[in-house]
């Protein structure tokens, strides 16, 4: 028999495919009662009723391949963040950009650093362009921002080596954040031909007052990248839009490599929609705020160890009742997000739902710990 794996690319051999946590379809299926999912950071308050009306008037022209340049959208988005729409490429989700950069600007013989918690898909995209990952330490679990980005230990893993750095603000799974001050001194000290990469999913939901976007250094650094979803505040998830903000120069050669139509038309519509759906965005980032602090100070008064967050989700340690807990819930229709891909099998990583969401969980998680 053909030994495929020896066929594929070194880099990719040993690669392990992304990591879902459940397959929710299956669950679905065999539950009697539709499960409370709290596993995907998935906006429970849904998209704006105006992107809703844009992607359905968008299926009429099903037949009709999307604009190929997504001119619409990147020039909607150019003026939403005051930039050039050069300065905009579009994704099946920040997802598909984060690989592309890896696979544009390393490769073999290149290195690319993250965070020892940083969002899965750093790590993917560095083993898939065949680079060498350097993970920097996390924050302790008794600091400020438990297991959080240590920019010191990041800026003292780059060397001479390094064509990209990955690190998100808020960080996904640990929810934590770093002030934008420090960001900007240590933007400043990375070398110019290092392209760093800052992974803004979680941005609409930010209200801390030391947090700061990374775009406003756009200007002064070319090798800044900023990347951002319509998949979590603006509730677009299944449509799969993302896009990334940085130097015309550099976009353009990630071009290269962008598949054509990789954002379908009712996403470019509804995703352009959403946009000008201001009051809908607060509601659902108020509610989201409201929530997440009952949820968290639900939580402890438990006696349960929760992150501060400033996202859409909790991580909470559980300790040695990890695996049980979540045994209990998946076995009472309430999904979570088990950790133990990222290396934190002592905790569980909770999506923020509804007041309803959250009582039915904290009533299931009773139940398990009774």
């Amino acid at each position: 028999m053909t030994d495929f794996e020896a066929l594929a690319q070194p880099g990719i051999r040993g690669l392990r495919a992304y990591d879902p946590g459940h397959d929710l379809v299956a669950l679905r299926r065999a539950a009697a009662r539709p499960p409370l999912e709290l596993g995907s950071n998935e906006n429970p308050y849904g998209p704006s009723p105006l992107a809703l009306r844009a992607a359905i008037a968008a299926l009429a022209a099903a037949h009709v391949y999307p604009d190929p340049l997504g001119g619409d959208l990147k020039r909607a988005l150019a003026r939403h963040h005051g930039v050039e729409a050069a300065q905009v490429l579009l994704g099946n989700g920040s997802h598909e950009l984060l690989m592309q950069l890896a696979q544009v600007f390393a490769g073999p013989g290149d290195e690319v650093v993250a965070s020892q918690y940083g969002f899965a898909v750093y790590a993917l995209a560095a083993q898939a362009a065949g680079a060498t990952l350097r993970l920097a330490p996390a924050l302790p679990r008794d600091a400020a921002m438990p297991r959080g980005h240590d920019l010191a230990a990041l800026r003292a893993a780059i060397t001479p080596r390094t064509r990209l750095v990955y690190l998100a603000n808020p960080n996904n799974p640990t929810g934590t954040w770093y002030a934008g001050e420090d960001f900007a001194g240590f933007l400043a000290t990375v070398p110019a031909d290092v392209l760093v990469v800052v992974d803004e999913a979680y941005e609409e939901f930010v209200d801390a007052p030391d947090y700061a976007s990374a775009l406003p250094l756009l200007p002064r650094h070319p090798n800044l990248v900023v990347t951002r979803t319509f998949s979590k505040a603006f509730a677009l998830a299944g449509l799969r839009v993302g896009y990334a903000l940085a130097h015309p120069g550099l976009l353009a050669v990630m071009e290269r490599v962008r598949e054509s139509f990789n954002v379908n038309a009712p996403a470019l519509a509804a995703a352009e929609a959403a946009l000008d759906d201001t009051a809908h965005l607060q509601a659902s980032v108020e509610a989201n705020r409201e929530q997440r602090e009952a949820l968290a100070a639900a939580l402890r008064a438990r006696g349960f160890d929760v992150a501060p967050s400033q996202t859409n989700f909790l991580l909470v340690r559980c300790g040695e009742t990890t695996a049980r807990i979540e045994a209990g819930l998946l076995a009472r229709g309430v999904i979570l997000r088990p950790m133990v891909g990222y290396g934190l099998a002592d905790c569980l990583r909770i999506t923020v739902g509804t007041a309803d969401g959250n009582a039915r969980l904290l009533a299931a998680l009773d139940e398990v710990m009774a």
